[in-house]
């Protein structure tokens, strides 16, 4: 369903690169549907030379040429280039954002104009096309766009459609910090793995390829993961008495209060944002 569309991407960053990679090598989109913007001229012609892309550093030529547009910059900017660009902007073009904490009612107070507004809340495995994305959608976006940006972020792995924008706080706190979370798993485990007497590369070997595969598992057989939990824990075994072990020291706990947490403080720098939006408007 994207062949057809233009796209441009203003901030070609990793994020913007990942995009350009899923959306080309998954055949979701071509090379000459797509352009891309950067203020720096060498990451342009990277991108260029490696996917045959468009490229321009006038972010207003990029969007003009386009019918969906993809914010992938820095949050703290994101208010600058939304003015700079806005006079581009109308209800003829999705807008998509994935600026890591702008709820869409900063970008809304920004424009102060009616437009098709997606908010998408991507992670760090989008770089190895295994991202968990959700997606949210401003008052005005239709079926077709939801289903043109699950389409996009499709390429890079896989999203959900979330209705209620407020949760999008709590998709920040679980998917798109989560992967910080496991990282510290791992390397707590190879730690483990060395105290036991592993090398450290043998440990760190297993404990990755035990994290991906227990994944695996889990999204392909889709069963619980307390059923398959139980499938590993034989009466007075080792796995079990590793578990008890776990449950003393709060593991279950820890990671509740880390999302918790997460979620809390991506719902402050949301409100800063709304207001900071609003005050570089005035």
């Amino acid at each position: 369903m994207l062949n057809d569309k233009k796209i441009s991407i203003i901030g070609t960053g990793n994020m913007g690169e990942a995009l350009v990679s899923g959306l080309i090598s998954s055949g979701s989109s071509s090379p000459e549907n797509i352009i891309c913007s950067d203020v720096r001229e060498n990451k342009l012609e990277t991108v260029n030379k490696k996917y045959g892309v468009l490229t321009t550093t006038n972010n207003l030529e990029a969007i003009k040429a386009s019918e969906i547009v993809i914010y992938s910059v820095k949050p703290q900017i994101m208010a600058s280039v939304l003015r700079e660009t806005a006079s581009g902007l109308d209800m003829s073009k999705l807008i998509i954002s994935i600026a890591a904490g702008v709820p869409l009612a900063a970008i809304e107070s920004c424009l102060g104009k009616d437009l098709r507004l997606i908010r998408v809340m991507p992670n760090i495995c989008t770089f190895v096309k295994e991202g968990a994305a959700a997606i949210a959608a401003g008052k005005n976006a239709l079926k077709d766009d939801i289903d043109l940006a699950m389409a996009i972020f499709d390429s890079v792995g896989k999203s959900i459609f979330i209705e209620e924008n407020i949760l999008m706080d709590a998709i920040t706190g679980l998917s798109g910090s989560g992967p910080a979370y496991i990282f510290i798993i791992v390397d707590a485990l190879a730690d483990a793995g060395v105290k036991m007497g592993l090398s450290r590369r043998d440990s760190q070997f297993l404990a990755i390829q035990t994290v991906l595969g227990a994944a695996k598992l889990l999204m392909e057989t889709k069963e619980h993961p307390g059923s398959l939990k139980d499938k590993v824990t034989s009466p007075g075994g080792t796995a079990i008495a590793g578990i008890h072990t776990l449950e003393k020291g709060g593991l279950r706990t820890t990671l509740i209060d880390a999302v918790e947490a997460a979620t809390a403080r991506s719902k402050e720098l949301g409100k800063m944002m709304i207001k900071n939006f609003s005050n570089q408007k005035d």
